[in-house]
């Protein structure tokens, strides 16, 4: 299969964030997003980056040996054919997890790929771009990730979780917005409200800082 992608980078570290947080991972940036979260930490993907032949991108993976591969971004769906080298990875036997703003359609995803969908909050500067058909596509391998500002997005996520019915559809992160929103307080919200979610930590940060460590 030949095609081409625009690549910010690639490279192998520990999984910072989701349910497979701690985990070797190689992971393949794209290039270019259509959102401007005012709180990304990866906007030097918006532009730049590489471009590289399928089999070349394949190759430098296999390097690795790894058991998973996260594709992420940017936001790698905006990509046309990043829906091919999904389908390859997979065929590959790597388990593969996709990191996605949630802003554009998941429905052409590999159905044995994880998923990883964010709902953009009001304090993101974003909540404009939410594509809310795609929460019915979500199941039960896959995950929704919140990133928090402040408390009144943690009420807006509350109300989203309680009229979208989400509770048990998938696993569904909370994640504070760094320097905006003290984990520790996050926590407290969640214990007092007895929320059924998982609360993460950016893991690389805490390791290495700055942006996506390695």
């Amino acid at each position: 299969m030949s095609y081409r992608l625009r690549v910010s980078e690639i490279f192998y570290s520990l999984q910072g964030e989701s349910t497979l947080s701690g985990l070797p991972t190689v992971f393949i940036r794209l290039t270019g997003c259509p959102l401007r979260c005012q709180y990304c930490d990866t906007s030097y993907a918006f532009k730049g980056g590489e471009t590289m032949e399928a089999e070349a991108l394949l190759q430098q993976v296999a390097q690795y040996s790894p058991q998973y591969v996260c594709v992420t971004g940017g936001e790698p769906l905006a990509q046309k054919d990043c829906q091919k080298l999904l389908v390859e990875l997979c065929d590959l036997g790597y388990q593969v997890s996709l990191e996605t703003s949630g802003a554009l359609d998941i429905s052409e995803v590999d159905e044995r790929v994880i998923r990883v969908m964010d709902l953009k909050t009001p304090a993101s500067g974003e909540v404009g771009k939410n594509r809310y058909e795609n929460l019915d596509l979500l199941s039960k391998k896959d995950q929704l990730k919140f990133v928090l500002c402040d408390e009144a997005d943690y009420l807006w996520a509350k109300q989203i979780l309680d009229n979208y019915q989400l509770s048990g559809r998938c696993e569904i992160l909370f994640s504070a917005a760094e320097g905006q929103l003290k984990p520790e307080l996050l926590a407290d919200w969640i214990i007092r409200d007895q929320l059924p979610v998982r609360m993460q930590v950016q893991l690389h940060k805490i390791l290495w800082g700055g942006g996506e460590g390695r």
